[in-house]
């Protein structure tokens, strides 16, 4: 395999619901280990991800898990997900769904450099960036 640059993201028991809700938004394959898989069955964090990883059929993918409850939760800041391409209509799908439930920030919209360009923070606390480019005829 040669080498991949990849979001890994981080929950405050909440990695399973956010992966689920990626699986829908994205499809692909979800796997999901919990910490319980991986020995620590008497542990109160037992039902919490370890690692999830998406892989999409458009060739994303989106690794996650859960801090344990020992750990401090600190959420993502100074960061997002970026999607871009120009497969408008897949691109807005992606959007309507992420945005939904969450916070737009800055609307899908035609942007001064000719891209349909929005932010938006998902119900789950992840920044996202979807810039659709306009070919130039």
């Amino acid at each position: 395999m040669s080498s991949r640059l990849n979001p890994y993201l981080t929950f405050n028991g909440n990695a399973r619901q956010a992966m689920e809700f990626y699986a829908n938004v994205f499809g692909g394959n979800l796997a999901l280990n919990t910490f319980g898989e991986f020995g620590a069955t008497d542990s109160p964090d037992a039902d919490r991800i370890m690692h999830a990883m998406l892989e999409t059929d458009a060739g994303y993918t989106i690794m996650a898990g859960d801090v344990t409850s020992d750990m401090q939760f600190e959420p993502m800041a100074g960061c997002s997900v970026s999607l871009s391409g120009d497969d408008a209509d897949l691109l807005r799908g992606y959007w309507d769904k992420l945005s939904a439930g969450g916070t737009i920030t800055t609307p899908l919209q035609k942007q001064v450099w000719g891209d349909e360009f929005g932010m938006c923070v998902d119900k789950f606390g992840v920044s996202w960036m979807v810039n659709i480019s306009q070919s130039q005829t």
